[in-house]
């Protein structure tokens, strides 16, 4: 039986469905496509429609997962979604009365008229299954962690009525064993208290990668007033963080420096969100007597919280799945539908016990070799490009020499991390590499951390890994200690306090990933690489070889290796902008607006913005404004700019600003 899941919310892919919709419960918009049980395709909206935590529905997804499994669409047999119907309809309805203008659907019909209408997916009502999300997420993680029997933690900001869900995970099915209510969501302590460091929704791994740089302290007793534990696993809460603001916490807007308030602010939070987390964890493992964890949902993407539990020695063995945010629903709500049909149903199939999941490399791949090769001469007055022998001892050359790679192959992965598909990749004994790529590449904050990816034959030796507790290293689940001994040699990966969120690689689940790693370690005697994600800040991670030359081209990348394909800069051409052609994404809005200085003085203010929740805006130059005002997804720069006298140097700096911002995307005109 073929089965699509889906996540995200309603909007089509041009405009809200509402003005000011937010990201509201619908965030992390996604398909995943299973067929008896084994995943096949997955991939989130955002990689395609390039927007971060995108709200859209998952069109582009979907058609993204029909054309990698090769499944044309009459071919799919149910659709599963994220969240119980009447909580889809219920937040359907609070929109509808903000917003008077707007047609009063049910999500069923809205549901069916994109899968009909716009996919060619014809689905009988009956085949359209609605789960609960906390469902979807323990589905999730039991059916991939391989263990017959486990107890399934579901953590996150909220499901439909419960913040926290505890299941016993037996022979495929779910068991519920305990619910935690709204008031006591860890998801929302988390994100509400987050916001007095200038951050928000999806920020939450930038506090536990500042949370070392504190003192816990100096805040333990303001955060202990927010929370009481209680026999049973229970504890009273209180998200809102006011108790600080009358304290004396000076908030931190977005982009100012860090205080040691605010360092030991983080430290503290962090903290809080352990003891409260693992106050309910080992209570239900200790009244349960079972043995593994499956850990899913937000909280569980806090690589520090599962270190932390790792090494608590309470578990035989634990499975984070790689994909525990909401996009991670979308396959638990493809299992949940399966299930709900039952093997008795016409086309239904087998029962699908799977083993545990050892890659999610299951999204789109990046086209054969001529494909390739295609697209990267069309480039050619920005780039040259070969095909070394050997890529991989090339590259290990490469990264031993210092050099920063962009590094993109086969299919990507399903989830918010780069494993080795989807990765820029640095020598990792440098100290000096951490700045270097935080501020040439990512333009993030100094102090954020990177992964270290070492082989699995060296990862004992380089990292302390509990010996007692089995777990899936290959996601980049765990924050672990470094060796003392390994972190002087491992300075770019290695934290302020001795840690890294390791990933180890595995010759059978990413055969040319761990090569790389060993023959780097050949090189230099350390078979460790510095990985993180293919994106600069503006984007999320690459997805096909356009957004991997665009982010080469607009980032301090040394080299870009594309499957085998080894591809540099032409040098002096990184401003020979003439021939591309501007295309505009779905989202971004040219504006004029007036502005009143303080001199009361009225200016005319040309700017371009995103048209998604906390979207991107930056004001321009007229003669800029003029130049995209043309744009039509046919004529070039060059053409465009004749308007405006053509590109002097001045324009040409700012629009490729502007392009780095990713405000419009730019592509080379057909031959």
């Amino acid at each position: 039986m073929l089965v699509l899941g889906l996540t995200g919310h309603f909007s089509p892919e041009d405009v809200e469905l509402a003005p000011d919709l937010g990201y509201g419960y619908a965030h992390d918009a996604a398909a995943c496509l299973i067929r008896d049980g084994e995943l096949i395709a997955a991939v989130e909206e955002e990689r395609l429609n390039r927007v971060k935590k995108t709200t859209k529905f998952p069109l582009n997804a979907v058609r993204a997962c029909l054309a990698t499994a090769g499944v044309a669409p009459s071919q799919v047999d149910a659709v599963g979604h994220y969240v119980a119907e009447d909580f889809a309809d219920l937040a359907l309805g609070n929109v509808y009365v903000l917003n008077p203008g707007l047609p009063l659907r049910r999500s069923r019909e809205i549901i069916t008229g994109y899968l009909s209408g716009d996919l060619g997916i014809e689905v009988p009502s009956d085949r359209l299954l609605y789960s609960e999300h906390h469902v979807c997420h323990a589905m999730s993680s039991f059916i991939r962690s391989g263990m017959k029997e486990a107890l399934v933690v579901v953590m996150d900001f909220r499901g439909e009525a419960h913040s926290t869900t505890i299941f016993r995970g037996r022979d495929e099915r779910l068991e519920r064993l305990a619910t935690y209510n709204l008031d006591q969501s860890l998801g929302k302590f988390y994100e509400n208290n987050i916001k007095l460091l200038g951050y928000r929704l999806g920020d939450e791994y930038k506090v536990m990668g500042l949370a070392p740089y504190g003192n816990p302290a100096t805040y333990r007793g303001l955060f202990s007033s927010m929370y009481t534990l209680r026999d049973g696993g229970d504890f009273e809460l209180r998200t809102d963080p006011g108790v600080f603001l009358l304290n004396g916490f000076v908030p931190r807007r977005e982009g100012q420096e860090f205080t040691r308030q605010h360092r030991d602010f983080a430290t503290g939070l962090q903290r809080a969100l352990e003891e409260l987390a693992t106050h309910v964890i080992f209570h239900w493992a200790e009244h349960t007597g079972l043995a593994g964890l499956c850990f899913v949902g937000g909280v569980a993407h806090n690589s520090s919280l599962n270190g932390l539990l790792l090494r608590s020695g309470r578990f035989k063995e634990i499975f984070v799945h790689p994909v525990s945010h909401d996009a991670g629903a979308a396959e638990g709500a493809a299992l949940s539908a399966a299930q709900q049909l039952g093997p008795s149903r016409p086309g239904a199939g087998r029962r699908f016990a799977q083993p545990r999941l050892r890659s999610a490399a299951v999204g789109p791949g990046l086209g054969t070799a001529r494909e390739i090769e295609e697209q990267l001469a069309a480039w050619g007055e920005l780039i040259t490009y070969s095909r070394p022998a050997d890529i991989v001892a090339e590259s290990a050359r490469l990264l031993a020499g210092g050099s920063v790679l962009g590094w993109a192959q086969g299919r990507s992965e399903y989830g918010p991390r780069a494993l080795g598909n989807r990765s820029i990749l640095a020598d990792p004994r440098p100290a000096g590499n951490k700045q270097r790529i935080n501020s040439m590449v990512k333009k993030r904050e100094a102090y954020r951390p990177f992964a270290p990816v070492v082989t699995r034959e060296a990862a004992a030796e380089y990292f302390d890994i509990p010996a007692e507790t089995k777990a899936d290293y290959e996601f980049m689940s765990f924050v672990v200690d470094v060796r003392e001994s390994r972190r002087a040699e491992l300075g770019a990966v290695t934290h302020i306090d001795g840690s890294a969120r390791l990933q180890i690689t595995d010759p059978d689940s990413n055969p040319r990933y761990h090569s790389l790693v060993r023959a780097f370690g050949e090189l230099t005697g350390t078979p460790v690489l510095l990985n993180t994600s293919f994106n600069n800040n503006a984007e999320p991670i690459v997805q096909d070889v356009g957004d991997a030359l665009t982010c080469f081209l607009t980032t301090g990348l040394d080299f870009l290796v594309v499957e085998d394909f080894l591809v540099r800069r032409r040098p002096g051409r990184a401003l020979a902008l003439d021939n591309l052609i501007p295309e505009f994404r779905p989202v971004a809005r040219l504006v004029k607006r007036v502005r009143t200085t303080p001199a009361r003085k009225r200016d005319v203010v040309h700017e371009i913005y995103l048209d998604v929740p906390y979207g991107a805006r930056t004001e321009m130059s007229v003669d800029a404004f003029t130049v995209l005002e043309g744009v039509d997804g046919v004529r070039s720069l060059a053409s465009l700019a004749a308007a405006v006298g053509g590109l002097d140097e001045g324009i040409r700096r700012e629009l490729y600003r502007l392009w780095q911002g990713r405000f419009f995307l730019l592509r080379p005109g057909r031959p």
